[in-house]
């Protein structure tokens, strides 16, 4: 018999905590197969997170970031560039989906053609997670840690509402921009701009 915990409102992502035998990876697929109307993540305590689909304004946000990050990772050519609902699996076993993100190109090489199709065993090198109102700041600001944690090596937490941007780098404080016309991703990814008036 399965228990489970709800710990939020259905408006937001919440987690089920499942007291019975771990999810397998494949397990794992076929759930998300089998409601693709949702998005899963899965922490490191094998926690499975439950996000209700994007609302309507911060899916425009994100494919506006994601878009940004494309073009630029068109013409720079060193790696590929990720959508939000793609999956990683880091290091420590979580199984996390930024809103976007970017891998460097022999990171993605040194992966199995079976890795590649599913969810691959890698830290992308960088990371963006949009805040939005359904959200709660403190699980998005301790998942920004984790990537860090696990070897990403920017990222930026991105709240839209406040007009505030977190920027991540492992092994360093987190710095906090309020109301930034721009940001740079300098020397992480060099020449990427993101223009966030658009955004606000």
């Amino acid at each position: 018999m399965l228990h489970t915990a709800v710990e939020t409102s259905l408006s937001a992502p919440f987690k089920l905590k499942v007291q019975t035998t771990r999810l397998t990876g494949e397990q794992f697929v076929h759930l998300c197969q089998e409601n693709r109307d949702l998005r899963f993540e899965l922490t490191a305590q094998k926690e499975l997170v439950i996000m209700p689909p994007t609302g309507s304004e911060s899916g425009w946000r994100s494919g506006e970031i994601f878009f940004a990050l494309t073009v630029w990772a068109k013409k720079n050519g060193a790696g590929l560039s990720f959508d939000s609902s793609t999956g990683f699996t880091l290091p420590n076993g979580a199984l996390r989906s930024p809103a976007a993100s970017w891998v460097r190109r022999e990171q993605w090489q040194a992966l199995t053609p079976e890795q590649r199709a599913g969810f691959a065993p890698l830290s992308p090198y960088f990371v963006v997670e949009l805040w939005s109102p359904s959200d709660q700041l403190a699980p998005l600001q301790e998942k920004m840690r984790e990537y860090s944690d696990n070897g990403v090596q920017l990222g930026w937490l991105i709240d839209p509402v406040e007009k505030r941007v977190h920027i991540y780098r492992p092994g360093q404080p987190v710095v906090s921009e309020d109301n930034p016309a721009t940001l740079s991703g300098d020397p992480v990814l060099p020449t990427f701009v993101l223009d966030l008036r658009p955004l606000w």
